[in-house]
């Protein structure tokens, strides 16, 4: 039923051959269809397929020169590229872009359309017209290029070990060291390595949050999560149901987490569990090491998802075939990882910076999920129409890491290896959400008091950080790294807000893993079914499709919490 032999889109509308080089050749496409004459319902429908036609190219050049960028930060051309696009590129784009949003929504055959068909594309033009403000598109230019220089920073930044130079990526690799002193070492120096750009990364903040309130208060609204909430499409939760997850967390989440560490405690024999203890095994138990090289990690992947699916794995041998795969971590390139979904092309771009460890496979297994769902999204008929909310996005990628499991053996193939590995990730699934209600109630704060100093934000940070806090880990003496650990999270530099999206979707996911366990193909069924609706429909849905219900109250998470941890046992 679905395949990933994926065609680039046919272009009927613009030229075979054309790119984007300047505004001068770009723009008589988009004056082309402000001006077109439409006259009949097919007239319409043809004239939403050349817009889409436009936007899947704009996209997928913005999206290349992104990806570009960030496989090498240091190439001052590709950083210029990209900046020329978002400096001089987007900004002309965007009155044309509000022009035909007005365009279609106040043309009478609008309402012929089929309903149940668009009715969330035009619920998001409509939304992109009441927030659009010329006097915010200088503003949004230069926050899409400011954002990208927090990969910038951190792409330099290196430690050496044993006289041999790591990216911090890499370097963590060392806290699953036997040796405790060893890991205590490279902790000390990740930290300090960070402290370095302590100052660089603060006025990289402070300029971020000081457009962004600008842009907000442009638009008519008090602040910037109000208006962010609005960008971002939340039209099923509300900021109150983020203060109830949080409560939630704090509630039901927080005594598993104490248990985990309770328990890696009394597996190391430690009378004390410092930080640096968090990912280590028992002296003689050697550290998880799943793959050696992204070769070795692209072949397991592609294992494991056949396995449970063969189109699952056919959608990265697709993708490992267009070379749309960059995985190892080096020095230049930015941190993180992402699945970059490419409008016109089809096949996305997973990115990421593999260092051998048992947290990569879960990052590749959560960014193929990501990518299964681009391509069953795929064939939807309008650009608009594969724009899904990110909580079902998330639904997609942390499923995926979940029903995986049953298929580890691709990476394990010694039992006990396989059940430590099983572990990690239930431990991860739970000691995840701690974290996501520090950086989503962090983030509330900033935004509601934007003019805050360093020392308010540091004080703040340090209270919320506490508020979430286990019991079991001794964080004495380490004040100072701790209080700058916010500067490690890309999301609050260059994608605000999107970070509660991770919770509902944990939860989702974790719901997904329950239908799993009772009827695996069903639950496999259901997962394509949801995804491959794009964003035709609601929120709540696009979970109802995939077989869940879209609850995040602290009633529902002690259900799945429950549910995890009878898994655990």
């Amino acid at each position: 039923m679905y395949t990933a032999d994926i065609k680039k889109l046919p272009r009927r509308f613009l030229p075979v051959d054309f790119r984007i080089t300047d505004w001068q050749h770009l723009e008589p496409y988009f004056k082309e269809l402000l001006e077109r004459k439409v006259e009949t319902r097919n007239d319409l429908e043809k004239w939403l397929k050349d817009q889409s036609e436009l936007e899947a190219l704009v996209n997928e050049d913005a999206c290349w020169r992104q990806i570009r960028m960030t496989c090498d930060t240091e190439n001052k051309s590709l950083e210029e590229a990209f900046n020329f696009f978002f400096m001089e590129i987007q900004p002309k784009i965007q009155p044309y872009s509000d022009a035909l949003n007005k365009k279609l929504v106040n043309h009478p055959l609008t309402n012929e359309l089929d309903e149940a068909k668009y009715f969330t594309y035009l619920r998001n033009i409509r939304k992109s017209i009441e927030l659009f403000r010329e006097a915010n598109i200088p503003l949004q230019a230069e926050l899409s290029v400011m954002q990208q220089q927090y990969g910038v920073i951190s792409g330099k930044m290196t430690v050496t070990i044993k006289e041999q130079e790591y990216t911090l990526q890499q370097a963590a690799q060392f806290l699953e060291s036997a040796d405790r002193a060893v890991r205590e070492e490279v902790y000390r120096k990740i930290q300090e390595r960070r402290l370095q750009d302590k100052e660089a990364l603060n006025r990289l903040y402070d300029q971020l949050i000081e457009k962004r309130n600008q842009e907000a208060v442009n638009a008519g609204f008090h602040n910037y999560r109000d208006y962010r909430f609005k960008e971002l499409g939340r039209f099923d939760y509300t900021k109150e149901d983020c203060y109830q997850f949080h409560e939630a967390v704090k509630l039901h989440v927080l005594p598993l987490v104490n248990i985990i560490y309770r328990n890696k405690k009394k597996k190391l024999g430690l009378d004390t569990l410092r930080p640096w203890d968090i990912d280590a095994e028992p002296a003689g138990v050697n550290p998880l090491r799943p793959f050696s090289t992204g070769e070795e990690l692209i072949e397991r992947s592609v294992e494991c998802f056949t396995k449970l699916r063969p189109f699952f794995g056919d959608c990265l041998k697709k993708m490992n075939e267009l070379k749309h795969l960059d995985l190892e971590s080096r020095k230049g390139k930015a941190p993180g990882g992402y699945n970059c979904p490419l409008a016109e092309s089809g096949a996305p771009f997973i990115f990421m910076n593999a260092a051998g460890q048992m947290q990569d496979v879960t990052t590749m297994l959560h960014e193929g999920g990501h990518a299964v769902h681009s391509f069953l999204a795929h064939p939807l008929e309008l650009n608009g129409f594969k724009e899904y909310p990110m909580e079902i996005a998330e639904v997609a990628s942390m499923s995926m890491e979940l029903m995986s499991m049953d298929e580890w053996e691709t990476f394990f193939s010694n039992k006990e290896d396989l059940r430590r590995a099983k572990e990690h990730q239930l431990e991860r699934v739970i000691t995840i959400f701690p974290w996501i209600a520090i950086i989503d109630k962090f983030q509330h704060w900033v935004y509601e008091n934007p003019s805050h100093t360093h020392e308010q934000r540091t004080d703040k940070w340090n209270e919320v950080l506490k508020e979430f806090q286990d019991d079991v880990i001794d964080y004495s003496g380490l004040e100072t790294y701790r209080s700058n650990l916010w500067q490690k999270q890309l999301h609050l530099f260059e994608v605000p807000f999107y970070y509660i999206e991770y919770g509902i979707a944990q939860l989702g996911a974790i719901g997904m893993w329950m239908q799993f366990r009772e009827n695996r193909q069903q639950a496999m069924d259901n997962y394509c079914k949801a995804l491959a609706l794009g964003g035709t429909r609601t929120l709540p849905q696009l979970f109802e499709a995939a077989g869940l219900k879209f609850d995040f109250s602290p009633q529902r998470i002690k259900v799945l919490m429950e549910f995890v941890k009878a898994q655990m046992d």
